[in-house]
């Protein structure tokens, strides 16, 4: 019992600090071309070689 007094509040914290990372980088701007990532693999570059 006395390793869930350590375990549940380190789990809660983990939570808490996994959810404020997922918030900055929604702020931040992370998430808003989806698409652009997905079609600039498909882009052949001359320039490249």
């Amino acid at each position: 019992m006395t390793g869930l007094t350590f375990l549940i509040p380190i789990a809660l914290a983990m939570g808490g600090l996994g959810l404020a990372v997922f918030f900055w980088a929604m702020r931040s701007g992370q998430f808003e071309d989806l698409d652009g990532a997905a079609n600039r693999i498909l882009i052949d570059e001359e320039g490249d070689e």
